[in-house]
């Protein structure tokens, strides 16, 4: 009964694990698209699935690398240049030109976040702006009714 327990957590943790099928077979198929201009080259079930658990190992052994190089330096939080130092110690320097790309998505990510923080800020003033107005109506609309009180009351 406990090794019928134990394959079904391993089989949930596993599924847990598990890269999304979608997203996998999009980047491979986007990736044969991009080296074979010829014609489109079909990818197997099988196939798919050894890419995702190609990736979901490389994943694994990347971030107990960049666990390992947080902890030398005596950190707890992994950072980006932890895991490019990784990738430099598992000998993928190639990757190391991500680097770029990070510092370019940092950029965008900066630029949306000051334009959107000027779009709250003009929106809250444009609030404040609207609630004394809105105040204002009601304060009329409130002498109305109390007048039209007045003359029920006489």
């Amino acid at each position: 009964m406990a090794e019928k327990d134990k394959d079904v957590t391993e089989k949930v943790v596993s599924e847990a694990e598990e890269l999304p099928k979608t997203i996998v077979r999009r980047v491979v198929k986007e990736k044969l698209s991009q080296l074979s201009t010829d014609s489109e080259i079909s990818v197997l079930r099988d196939s798919l699935q050894a890419f995702s658990e190609s990736a979901r190992i490389f994943i694994h052994y990347l971030s107990a690398t960049a666990n390992d190089v947080c902890k030398e330096s005596n950190r707890q939080i992994i950072n980006a240049e932890d895991v490019f130092k990784a990738l430099e110690e598992i000998e993928f320097p190639e990757f190391i030109d991500l680097s770029e790309i990070l510092l370019k998505f940092r950029q965008k990510n900066a630029e949306k976040k000051s334009a959107s923080s000027k779009a709250k800020d003009t929106n809250k003033k444009a609030k404040r702006k609207e609630t004394p107005a809105k105040s204002e109506g009601q304060k009329k609309r409130r002498e109305v009714e109390n007048d039209g009180d007045e003359d029920n009351a006489d």
